[in-house]
């Protein structure tokens, strides 16, 4: 008699997250492959100081943009999760939201047009584009918080206060770094477009080999773009796993 995943100790989402870096491994393995039989290796480490520095630059914008992103739409999201805000919450999502539905490029385009050209717009563009993803699920893992558990918790004493710290919000805590991974994920994608705007970073390399052509320049730029992507995602996926406790993390 065959036994079930879950039974035999092995459960779905954990095989999935095995699976996961054996794909991203074989696919890399490809592109690294099909890039030293090209011969366009040496091409592209031509540009390895270019690459070092606007590297940094990346990082720097992302961090900026990402930090002020968790620290804003952490608190809105659960002030949105709040009984008195419940009946307008869906409303006001609209506001995070068109950080969302108009282009990046067009964020940035406002954003310069209002404070000019590099870092300062720049930061302000992505960090409108990171917001939504944050606020959201913040405030669909707090409404998703089991009401009994808030009950037995005011039932015991908790002010409203405590009840938000010490239960509502460890167990929203898994959902709410699903939404800033995603968000970084963005972030970071978006990144190389504020080239356009001055403030620099991998887009420089980017764009550049686009306008001129050059295969290898924009490899220079995009191939460190996705390693970062993929760098920040497996940081913050590691945070998650080690900080929300056992019981309440799906993947443990």
């Amino acid at each position: 008699m065959s036994v079930p995943s879950t039974l035999a100790g092995v459960s779905p989402p954990r095989r999935r997250v095995a699976i996961a870096p054996a794909v991203a491994t074989v696919v890399l393995a490809g592109a690294l492959a099909w890039l030293w039989w090209s011969g366009m290796v040496e091409e592209i480490l031509a540009y390895s100081d270019d690459i070092s520095f606007l590297t940094v630059q990346h990082l720097e914008l992302v961090a900026w943009a990402g930090g002020l992103a968790i620290l804003a739409a952490v608190p809105a999201g659960v002030v949105l999760s709040r009984p008195a805000f419940r009946t307008v919450s869906e409303g006001l999502m609209q506001v995070f939201n068109i950080g969302s539905t108009v282009p990046t490029l067009a964020i940035l385009a406002l954003s310069m047009s209002v404070l000019g050209i590099g870092t300062v717009p720049a930061v302000f563009g992505l960090w409108a584009a990171t917001l939504l993803p944050i606020v959201r699920n913040t405030y669909a893992g707090l409404r998703a918080v089991p009401p009994y558990l808030i009950e037995a918790a005011t039932g015991m004493g908790m002010t409203p206060r405590q009840v938000l710290w010490r239960v509502e919000l460890p167990n929203a805590l898994f959902v709410i770094f699903g939404g800033i991974r995603t968000a970084l994920a963005i972030c970071v994608g978006s990144a190389p477009l504020v080239f356009l705007i001055g403030a620099g970073g991998l887009g420089e390399l980017i764009f550049t080999g686009i306008s001129l052509d050059e295969l290898p320049m924009m490899l220079a730029g995009a191939i460190p773009t996705a390693l970062i992507a993929v760098l920040v995602d497996f940081l913050f996926g590691q945070i998650q796993y080690h900080l929300v406790p056992r019981g309440i993390n799906p993947l443990k």
